[in-house]
């Protein structure tokens, strides 16, 4: 009998933390995922273009759909925000603000929010939402929604 009583007490205490668990990893990969869109925002307002995209996939299969229709690849999104943004005066200084955050399965998240632009040519604000992935331990962009 006291082994029914301690087997259940560690059940109980097993289930208990796994809730913790979950949320500590969230809050984890949350903030590294941040941390990444923190640095191109970095990269981005220095119009470090190349800097900016180090936030992306380096790959063939990453997606970029905006106002210009779906972009494969990682070079060719490149190519597109060095004709979009050719000068600091078109870049201008980029501030995101993060709307939400939510799991998608193992170590995928995508990320809702706002892009805001102030340029000497211009404003430009919008919305996106972004999907990362886990790949080698680094989280990176696989597909990216922007209008």
């Amino acid at each position: 009998m006291k082994y029914t009583y301690l087997f259940l007490f560690v059940i109980l205490v097993s289930c208990g933390s796994m809730p913790k668990t979950y949320q500590n990893t969230f809050e984890a990969d949350k903030a590294n995922i941040l941390k990444v869109m923190k640095a191109q925002e970095i990269a981005w307002n220095n119009h470090d273009l190349e800097g900016f995209m180090q936030g992306y996939w380096k790959s063939d299969s990453l997606k970029f759909y905006g106002s210009n229709g779906l972009t494969l690849g990682w070079d060719n999104t490149l190519a597109n925000y060095k004709r979009g943004y050719p000068t600091k005066a078109e870049s201008g200084t980029l501030n995101f603000v993060i709307n939400d955050v939510s799991k998608i399965e193992k170590d995928n998240y995508w990320v809702m929010g706002e892009y805001h632009l102030k340029r000497e040519i211009g404003d430009a604000n919008g919305v996106f939402i972004i999907i990362f992935k886990k790949i080698n331990g680094t989280w990176k962009i696989i597909a990216d929604m922007s209008c």
